[in-house]
């Protein structure tokens, strides 16, 4: 009888008696770990809570658990207690943001959105299976292996359109200008994930490089933009590094040592265990070291942006412009879980060749961490910089001069970005229906004159006065109360939006880029300042 009690107490209790198990066998292992720093009893006491958590919850809770996602949940609490950057991923997230980083997928090769319901293609990469189709911008899917498209997820798009490389896929397409729709037989291949976006002369002697990321190739990528400049008559560079977040940091050490002389301290680290202390030198002959090189960054720049805008400045090696970076020097190393999951943990700290630590303060919380980014003082919704800087500590640059610390880097010459537009063109903004994408190709119809050669087009051609009662009245299609007057204001930016989509549907990545500079005056700041750049040059 007492057997049959026991066995019915198990069974009942099954979920509970295996979670118990396995905390008590993690119990086991971590108090056995001479290499945890923590007191291994405080621990041991920790993981006893959690175990009893588990077992209230799981005997107790008005409806059967979802331990999957209760447990995802304790993960990622465990990791935010630590800091705003040590991070769980998830197994369905894991590949994902491997792609990102890893800089290829397979698939057919589209920049899209979903507009009006359907998969719009905004532009065809370059070299992919969906730019040898013909598929075109403006392109709508109706159907995807013979399958209504209309309201499709973008995770159902990528579900339907990326696979195994030398599979098929067909698209029943329409293309404005035809009236009936067609098949596509798209063979799926390798799609590149490009770190730099755009590169191109400014003029005859000055480059623009806009990089959005470092990832598995960036590196590569940026040497090879950096070779066909040259061959153009680069003499200096602008280097964007504007809403780059970061990524692999031996690709930013990589771009540093070009430019940078041999011995120089480029970034180190310095963690709670010995290995996480290192120091990153400067190694070889890089061959732009005699580039004077102008960097933009922003509030968006971040961790390996840091990195390069950091040592740049630190070694009087670069002129640096437009706002105080986001701050997050955070070394992050990732470990694989059994179950497919990844963590990132934070193992050490940045430091700029000055000393300067890059990781922003989190002392006050998550949320006022990422809400100081609106409030700090070289905001765009506060005053400048230059009333403030003596708050901050100082440090000294190889040559001398001062530069500041505090958390992330303070540029040479602040810049706050214009954002001075009126309602109306802000209301065409937040409309999530691609109003000037839609706009533009109906523009680039009517006006086929427009296309010419592409300096041509972006620098010497002004829209007609029809231009902005167009724009309004197709807008108003679909967004309410815009004014013709409000629109009117900002018609050179609203000329800058429209001839990068045209630039795009016409040419390419690179005059779609240049297209958007037309009304950047953080842009127009640094293409002033490379005089100063070049300053620097002088004093090596």
């Amino acid at each position: 009888m007492e057997k049959e009690k026991i066995m019915a107490f198990m069974k009942r209790n099954k979920r509970t008696i295996v979670l118990s198990i396995v905390a008590l066998v993690l119990l086991f292992s971590i108090s056995h770990i001479s290499r945890l720093r923590a007191d291994a009893r405080d621990i041991y006491e920790k993981l006893q809570v959690l175990t009893d958590i588990i077992g209230i919850v799981n005997e107790n809770y008005v409806e059967d658990v979802n331990w999957d996602n209760t447990m995802e949940g304790a993960y990622r609490g465990l990791l935010e207690q630590l800091d705003p950057h040590s991070t769980y991923i998830p197994a369905k997230r894991f590949k994902s943001v491997q792609e990102t980083f890893e800089g290829e997928f397979q698939g057919i090769g589209i920049e899209y959105d979903i507009i009006d319901g359907y998969i719009t293609v905004i532009s065809p990469i370059i070299g992919t299976p969906a730019d040898k189709v013909g598929l075109q911008s403006g392109d709508k899917f109706l159907k995807i292996d013979d399958e209504s498209a209309y309201k499709i997820t973008r995770d159902e798009t990528k579900k339907k359109l990326r696979g195994k490389k030398g599979t098929k896929v067909v698209v029943n397409v329409l293309r404005p200008g035809i009236e009936e729709p067609f098949d596509v037989t798209i063979t799926r291949d390798d799609i590149p994930l490009y770190s730099v976006s755009g590169y191109f002369m400014l003029d005859d002697e000055t480059a623009y490089i806009l990089l959005n990321r470092f990832a598995e190739k960036t590196y590569k990528e940026f040497s090879d933009a950096m070779e066909a400049l040259k061959k153009d008559g680069m003499k200096s560079v602008i280097l964007d590094l504007r809403y780059n977040s970061g990524g692999y940091m031996n690709q930013a050490i990589d771009i540093l040592d070009e430019f940078v002389e041999a011995g120089d301290t480029l970034v180190y680290t310095q963690g709670r265990i010995r290995k996480a202390n290192r120091y990153y030198i400067a190694t070889k002959k890089g061959k732009y070291e005699d580039v004077p090189i102008t960097v933009l960054i922003n509030r968006g720049s971040a961790s390996a942006s840091e990195i390069v805008s950091g040592a740049l400045q630190d070694l009087d090696r670069g002129l640096i412009v437009g706002e105080t970076s986001f701050g997050k020097g955070l070394v992050q190393n990732q470990w694989s879980m059994r179950d497919g999951s990844a963590i990132r943990v934070t193992t050490a700290h940045y430091f700029t060749p000055s000393g300067r630590l890059i990781q922003r303060s989190y002392k006050d919380g998550v949320d006022q961490y990422y809400e100081d980014l609106y409030t700090l003082p070289d905001s765009v919704f506060n005053d400048s910089l230059d009333k403030n800087l003596h708050l901050r500590p100082k440090h000294t640059t190889k040559n001398g001069r001062i530069v500041y610390g505090g958390g992330g880097i303070t540029p040479d010459i602040i810049v706050k970005r214009n954002y001075d537009l009126s309602k109306s063109t802000m209301s065409i903004f937040s409309q999530d229906v691609r109003v000037f994408f839609k706009f533009a190709q109906k523009y680039g119809r009517k006006h086929p004159e427009y296309k010419s050669d592409v300096n041509t087009f972006l620098y010497d051609i002004k829209f007609d006065k029809t231009f902005i009662p167009e724009l309004h009245e197709f807008a108003a299609k679909s967004i309410k109360d815009l004014k013709v007057e409000e629109l009117t204001k900002d018609r050179d930016y609203l000329e800058m939006q429209i001839k990068s989509e045209l630039a795009k549907i016409w040419w390419n990545n690179n005059a779609y880029y240049e297209a958007r500079l037309l009304s950047d005056n953080q842009f127009k700041k640094a293409f002033q300042s490379t005089k100063e750049a070049q300053k620097f040059m002088a004093i090596h």
